[in-house]
């Protein structure tokens, strides 16, 4: 019997092929997936975040998906709380947890054990409400703080500032029970990826989707924002072509794959390897448990 089996974490860029290559390797090592995108939490919210199909969920078990509705607030803290108990009870039931995804603070929360402080700076709060959306993005840039993926959001940009020292106090050692893989992929087949699946995701599936949530939730809402929606309504309500919107979404899309791989690759303890040497090495790794 294992000792103690490890946390198998797989991270890269949206579109690199996390999602297929999990259900592979949870099928083949008996595991279960533990959803790590800020995007995959709310319900309703299916075509557009890329989330796993509900063929894909039958394949293996997933968690993480499907949390909140888009109006509900979930914070890292929050995810960190979830992530880590069902953690433990995939592993209590004898099977290996893969943390999967590419929010790198949702990851990163569960690697290094971040201390999330109940406390806020109202102080500093203050201070940073009184600036301006400009002055908030100069202030980042300044201080080499990645801008959030809606960086015209003033909330979002303030608590990627506040969310900054929370990092720079908790990012010390890794937990040592992790086995933790990046995906390669040249960038070029990466942007085609994107492109494909862009184009894929068009259809009238995700136009329907957006129309369900226009009509329950508001766009002020960062959960709404945050996603490819506000481009599907604006190609809806005749304000930009079908084109326009695709250009728009593989863009969005690509200054994402962008910001994660600028911040996986702070993490030294990442092994990164292309998809197809990725089984091979779990394998390796996981035949080399200690047992008892």
């Amino acid at each position: 019997m294992v000792a103690r089996l490890p946390l198998v974490a797989i991270v890269g860029p949206t579109a690199s092929g996390k999602t297929g290559i999990a259900i592979k390797l949870a099928q083949k090592f008996n595991g279960e997936i533990i959803s790590a995108d800020s995007r995959a939490i709310y319900k309703g919210m299916n075509i557009g975040t890329a989330k796993p199909t509900t063929d894909e969920q039958k394949e293996i078990q997933h968690w993480g998906i499907d949390l909140v509705n888009p109006n509900e607030r979930f914070t890292v803290a929050d995810f960190q709380k979830y992530a880590n108990s069902k953690i433990a009870d995939i592993r209590a039931r004898g099977k290996v947890p893969f943390l999967v995804g590419g929010s790198g603070l949702y990851i990163d929360s569960i690697l290094f054990n971040y201390n999330f402080g109940d406390d806020v700076d109202e102080i500093k709060r203050a201070e940073l409400d009184k600036m301006t959306i400009e002055e908030l993005q100069n202030y980042c840039n300044k201080y080499n703080i990645l801008l959030p993926e809606n960086h015209k959001n003033k909330r979002y940009l303030i608590r990627v500032i506040e969310r900054k020292n929370v990092v720079k106090n908790n990012r010390k050692k890794i937990r040592d029970d992790a086995i933790t893989i990046g995906i390669t992929i040249d960038k070029d087949t990466l942007k085609q990826r994107i492109n494909d699946r862009a184009k894929q995701m068009f259809c009238d599936d995700l136009y329907n989707e957006t129309k369900s949530l226009v009509a329950k939730y508001s766009f002020n809402l960062e959960s709404m924002k945050s996603n490819i929606y506000p481009i599907v309504w604006r190609m809806l309500s005749g304000e930009i072509t079908h084109d326009d919107a695709l250009a728009l979404s593989r863009t969005d899309d690509w200054h994402l794959a962008k910001k994660q791989l600028t911040w996986f690759r702070r993490n030294p303890e990442i092994k990164w390897l292309p998809l197809n040497e990725i089984e091979e090495y779990l394998n390796s790794k996981l035949n080399r448990e200690p047992t008892e």
